[in-house]
């Protein structure tokens, strides 16, 4: 498949530039089909019998396979969630953590794993890394490590500005548990889970799927209590609620995913080609470059997939602005900051629409 060919599958891009997957990744045309054709199915099934029910569990199987394989992960290690959030909620309740323990994160953290920190009843304390270089972030997280850390909790990649995190250099140099938020990582980026023992994949941002969708890989299942139990934990239950977990990361599932959803997130998983990676960092140094020539530009080269920038005027006004002009990109509120979001369907023409939209 060829890049035209590949921009081909995606009918927003007929009329939008595209640049916001770090937010929501574009629908393909084979990820929409597979969702009208999952609902069809599910209406001639009337949603009930055997086969009908046997073929939800096939497609959640299949759906955990295909993403524990772009991790590098088992699909045993995996929950299916709802979102990344979900993911962070489900590491930081079933941890315990309690008054008098400590979790380092970072400045750059997103609401969706801060807020889990926050009310986890641990004192949270926070690195300054925010568009300073990569090359100190582990040290500056480092230095906040002590005697009652508990949990090093951090993304991959940061919201903010594309800046990647060395996850693995601080787990193999702490040796405590990390949680890792993947949601501007996988998809984007080659990722192997490692030795990171928690890590959470958002399903509608990358990867192209439909939202709400997202899943948690866990290294030790047995590391976690099951804080929020949906249906998914238990493989028998008394009539006390008294239950016995089920094997592996599948008990920490958050519930019911609609099935049209997950038939989506299977297609759009099976759309990505082998060169995704690839172009979508180069399109990355492209508008990096691109930018450069006219704007204050975050960060630093060679990062992850996300390019945020100081434009001329105010950046909500400036985003509303590209977005009539057919560009679509978001404000950082609080930054000053305008981001793009380049995926392996960006194309040269996309940036160029970028700049002349914030120049106009």
């Amino acid at each position: 498949m060829t890049h035209e060919e590949a921009r081909g599958l995606f009918p927003v891009l007929e009329r939008y530039a595209y640049l916001n997957a770090g937010t929501l990744g574009p629908l393909a045309r084979p990820t929409l089909d597979a969702m009208d054709e999952r609902a069809r199915y599910d209406q001639e099934q009337g949603r009930g019998g055997r086969a009908w029910f046997e073929s939800m569990l096939e497609l959640r199987t299949r759906v955990r396979q295909k993403v524990a394989s772009l991790i590098s992960a088992a699909p045993e290690s995996l929950a299916l969630t709802s979102s990344t959030t979900d993911g962070c909620n489900i590491v930081v309740a079933g941890l315990g953590l309690r008054p008098g323990d400590e979790v380092v994160t970072t400045n750059s953290e997103h609401p969706g794993l801060l807020l889990p920190l926050a009310v986890s009843g641990a004192t949270v304390r926070v690195a300054d890394v925010a568009n300073r270089p990569v090359a100190e972030a582990g040290n500056r997280i480092m230095s906040l490590v002590g005697p009652k850390t508990k949990l090093l909790a951090l993304s991959h990649v940061l919201w903010t500005t594309g800046q990647v995190m060395p996850v693995q250099q601080l787990k193999r140099e702490t040796g405590l548990p990390v949680l890792v938020d993947g949601a501007q990582s996988v998809g984007a980026i080659p990722v192997d889970v490692g030795e990171a023992d928690y890590y959470t994949v958002s399903g509608q941002k990358w990867l192209c799927g439909p939202e709400p969708l997202g899943a948690l890989y866990m290294r030790d299942p047995e590391s976690l209590r099951v804080a929020f139990p949906s249906y998914w934990a238990q493989a028998s239950i008394e009539p006390d609620g008294t239950f016995v977990p089920r094997d592996n990361a599948e008990r920490f599932d958050t519930g019911w995913i609609a099935t049209p959803m997950l038939a989506g997130w299977e297609a759009a998983l099976d759309v990505r080609p082998d060169w995704s990676f690839e172009r979508a960092a180069e399109i990355t140094e492209h508008c990096r470059r691109t930018l450069a020539g006219s704007f204050e530009v975050a960060g630093e080269p060679g990062q992850g997939t996300l390019v945020s920038f100081a434009p001329p005027g105010d950046p909500a006004e400036t985003t509303a602005q590209l977005y009539a002009s057919g560009v679509v990109v978001r404000d950082l509120p609080g930054t000053g900051w305008v981001r793009a979001s380049c995926g392996w369907w960006t194309n040269e023409d996309d940036i160029e629409r970028l700049v002349v939209g914030i120049r106009a």
